[in-house]
């Protein structure tokens, strides 16, 4: 070999020597975890945790912690350390008496939950790191992230998928029986588990494409992803709060701040300069605002910053250079079927003068226009129809295009309210505006520690970590619910209605407007977090000298994203949760949500403004005249941002729907409608009337019929009197009945 072939030679010869001795130091480890002390078995847990953080202790940057961090954890997968530490979490989890201990405990601190948070920590960063794709993956990765993914999402573990286990958990916590749970770590790696084996927002989006070609239905006609991105935020009215606060500076003779910014009737898409600034006043008031106004000073974030992600650095340009946006809607407009009969007997009425019920098949004697719009309302709605029953479809053909939601829904369908229960009162302990009380679960068990603070400087950091402790779990229950709420509706749309049902039902509608009913603008620019105790920076870099100053600063980003994605998610749920239920967007109405969603709008972004003007737009026709009167403003963003269905008068409050509501008789009738689902598709022990029959004699024959182990000795004596003792009347075959 040559000199370079030699280095090369002896440099893989290095790297193969290191990697066995790694595999064979993890294997130690793994050996290790077996142990029956545990504070041994803490020991090497910590040891694996060191290893699933990258070696901080022997590097000097934060990529190279992260790349090891990477690498270390692909290794601890192929030597099965998740397999082992799965284990020792389902040994915790039923540790009975850790569970009587911590019941016992007047109070609970970091220290009851050690070994738990170790190995959710683990776990965490194990999911996680697998779960996020990388271009400079090796081959060997990109298979184990598969071979991970469908681990978690079979029923490998006590013949359920891992993220039950984790639901066990919640309920588990929820429940007063295991209060020392650390709840946030919990609902981060239930979280992150969901999302690895259902997929996220983009996945969700390729399953739609691929099912609407599986079934012959054209292409979607937009990627809403897509659309929402490329939105831009509106400038909110003023409330009549900030009204009042500008006129009296004027009186003072003050020179009064910088009004709002405002778009020449909230258009998205015009085409004037954004970076031309109006100073016109907006003179949109809400005569409910006064009475459920913000408290206090009213931030100056609400006035002319809009909230975009951080955009890359610009190229240089001129000056004179201005931005067009596209003209025209952004959506393309949807029909139901039943605005196709409403369209239909409206126009019968008027051509002929009477009405034929539910048909939308005869169109004699009507004009010609109205024959071409129907075909139009008809393609569109073919456009969007959806398999609603389970006889439409085979066996094979349900197994095969089975979505990763089906076996998380089939496996909780039986009992989802302990789940669903469970995660609304973690919100709202969680929620900023829910007050303190002595029955209330306690969520700050993996946050106190042991000896409460004694210096300023202790307790405000410690108020910062409970305000993000909070801000977190927030986070991943919001996201969580979504993301169950869209992979169910992907799934079957019953599966959907069961889970939106329990949530209704556990108040989750009134728990949504709760939240909302506060500063939104004080909430999304909170500053509840320590940049110098980030990790890796605060284990790479040198520590400063941490002050009140400082900690009261904050760190430099003006918007808490945590905060921010937290709400858009909540107002996606509650979006769900109303959508097409009457009866629903009445309790809206019921509990005066449109000041609180009216308030919401002060956040410029623009998807978190789409989703609050979707709600609004539900609720406008039972606001009254004066309301939409005043609301001209609002009423306009509406128009320009919501999608339109056609035939749909929102705007106006003439639609048949606006009618009294019953809100039992709605809500009984989709629960019955459920239960049958649930029997078709999930119950073993099935009405005989629902059981197919086979008509085919070589499969009725090939059948294994299960006997009695006696049988063998009885099976002469059974011939005798069941088959040659009985006569048999063969004439009787051949005679016409």
């Amino acid at each position: 070999l040559s000199e370079e072939g030699e280095k090369d030679a002896d440099k893989v010869l290095r790297k193969l020597t290191v990697h066995v001795e790694q595999r064979a130091y993890v294997m130690r480890l793994l050996d290790a975890l077996e142990v029956t002390d545990r504070d041994k078995r803490l020991k090497v847990a910590r040891a694996i945790l060191y290893l699933a953080q990258g070696v901080f202790d022997e590097c000097d940057t934060d990529v190279d912690v992260l790349h090891w961090s990477r690498h270390n954890v692909f290794l601890l997968y192929d030597m099965g350390i998740f397999t082992a530490l799965l284990e020792l979490l389902s040994m915790e989890i039923d540790n009975s008496q850790a569970c009587s201990s911590a019941v016992r405990k007047p109070a609970i601190s970091l220290a009851d939950s050690t070994e738990l948070r170790v190995l959710l920590s683990i776990m965490y960063l194990m999911v996680e790191t697998i779960r996020v794709q990388t271009e400079d993956d090796r081959p060997e990765w990109r298979t184990a992230r598969e071979a991970f993914k469908n681990e978690l999402g079979s029923p490998l573990y006590n013949g359920e998928p891992f993220a039950l286990l984790l639901f066990t958990m919640v309920t588990k916590f929820c429940s007063m029986n295991a209060p020392h749970f650390p709840m946030k770590k919990v609902l981060l790696l239930l979280w992150k588990t969901i999302l690895f084996t259902l997929g996220g927002f983009e996945e969700l989006q390729e399953l739609k494409v691929r099912g609407r070609e599986r079934l012959n239905l054209p292409p979607l006609p937009e990627d809403s992803i897509k659309v929402v991105r490329a939105m831009r935020a509106a400038s909110p009215p003023a409330s009549a709060m900030e009204l009042i606060e500008q006129q009296q500076q004027q009186k003072r003779g003050r020179r009064s701040r910088r009004p709002l910014v405002k778009q020449d009737s909230l258009d998205t898409y015009n085409e004037r300069d954004p970076f031309k600034n109006d100073d016109a006043r907006d003179e949109e008031e809400d005569p409910e605002d006064a009475d459920s106004g913000i408290e206090g000073e009213v931030d100056p974030l609400d006035r002319d910053v809009i909230i975009q992600p951080p955009p890359p650095p610009p190229p240089l340009r001129p000056p004179t250079e201005r931005i067009n946006f596209p003209k025209g809607l952004p959506w393309a407009p949807k029909v139901r079927e039943k605005d196709i009969e409403h369209f239909l007997e409206t126009s019968r009425n008027k051509f002929i003068g009477f009405t034929l019920g539910n048909d939308t098949e005869t169109l004699v004697g009507l004009p010609r226009p109205i024959h071409e719009s129907v075909k139009t309302l008809k393609q569109v709605r073919r456009a969007h129809v959806r398999q609603t029953h389970l006889f439409t479809l085979t066996a094979k053909q349900i197994v095969k295009h089975q979505l990763p939601a089906e076996a998380h829904g089939a496996s909780s369908y039986c009992n989802p309210v302990l789940c669903q229960i469970a995660l609304l009162k973690l919100l709202l302990a969680a929620a900023p505006t829910s007050k303190a009380k002595t029955d209330s679960i306690n969520i700050l068990a993996d946050v106190l520690p042991e000896e409460m603070p004694i210096t300023v400087l202790q307790s405000m950091k410690l108020g910062i970590d409970v305000n993000r402790h909070k801000e977190i779990i927030v986070k991943a229950i919001s996201a969580l619910l979504l993301l169950l709420l869209k992979h169910f509706k992907l799934n079957h749309i019953y599966q959907f209605e069961i889970v939106s049902q329990h949530l209704v039902f556990a108040n989750c509608i009134p728990l949504i407007l709760k939240f909302f009913n506060q500063n939104i603008m004080s909430y999304i620019s909170a500053k509840n977090s320590i940049c110098v105790l980030d990790f890796p920076h605060c284990v790479v870099h040198e520590m400063p000298e941490l002050t009140a100053e400082s900690l009261e600063a904050g760190d430099s980003n003006q918007f808490c994203w945590r905060n921010l994605f937290s709400c858009i998610n909540l107002l996606r749920i509650l979006n769900k949760l109303t959508k097409w239920k009457h009866s629903r967007t009445m309790m809206l109405v019921v509990f005066k949500s449109a000041p609180i969603l009216k308030r919401a709008l002060k956040v410029k972004q623009a998807m978190m403004q789409l989703y609050v003007l979707k709600l609004l737009k539900i609720q406008t026709k039972y606001l009254g005249r004066q309301w939409r009167k005043s609301n001209m403003k609002t009423m306009s963003a509406i128009y320009q941002k919501v999608r339109h269905r056609l035939n749909d008068d929102w705007a106006y409050g003439n639609d048949i729907d606006a009618r009294p509501w019953d809100f039992q008789a709605e809500e009984c009738a989709l629960r019955e409608s459920i239960e049958k689902f649930n029997s078709r598709r999930y119950d073993k022990n099935q009405n005989g009337e629902f059981t197919p029959v086979d008509n085919c004699l070589q499969s009725v024959l090939g059948q294994r019929v299960e006997l009695p182990e006696d049988f063998h000795y009885s099976y002469e004596m059974w011939l005798e009197r069941e088959v040659f003792s009985q006569p048999i009347q063969w004439e009787g075959l051949l005679q016409k009945p």
